[in-house]
């Protein structure tokens, strides 16, 4: 029989990758962290199974979105209580906790199951350029999300 094979642990080989946000558009930038948090660049993909690298994402606190959406684009938390919605804009956001709206903009991109909080924990956001993961020895990827620009 010709069954193709399935990747496993032994054979399945995770790597980690230095993405610089900086004047990056957040989420032409979101769906390339997604893509390689999935693992969908890699021949190896299996939909059911957690074949993607790991993410470090630097100079959170510099990315751009375009038009008003500094100003009016939502971000809502709830604090389970009633009455305990949270609203703030994304300059508030950005100006507070500006990891959050990374981290917010990926993880939409996931699955929404188990697999998708696995392949969450596999993304780390940082502001500046300075991050732990020194001995992981990370490569560092160059997405660049305006068109144009070199």
């Amino acid at each position: 029989m010709n069954k193709t094979p399935l990747p496993t642990k032994d054979n399945l080989e995770q790597k980690w990758y230095v993405v610089d946000a900086a004047d990056q558009r957040l989420g032409r930038l979101a769906t390339e962290i997604a893509m390689i948090l999935r693992g969908k660049n890699k021949p190896t993909f299996t939909p059911h199974m957690d074949t993607g690298d790991f993410v470090i994402v630097l100079n959170a606190e510099k990315v751009v979105v375009t038009g008003k959406k500094p100003d009016q684009k939502l971000y809502r938390r709830h604090s389970g209580r009633p009455g305990g919605m949270k609203t703030e804009t994304f300059a508030k956001l950005q100006a507070r906790i500006p990891e959050r709206i990374i981290e917010q903009a990926v993880k939409g991109m996931l699955p929404k199951n188990t697999l998708g909080r696995q392949l969450f924990t596999k993304l780390k956001v940082y502001t500046g350029a300075e991050h732990p993961h020194q001995a992981q020895q990370p490569e560092t990827l160059t997405i660049n999300t305006i068109p144009g620009a070199n």
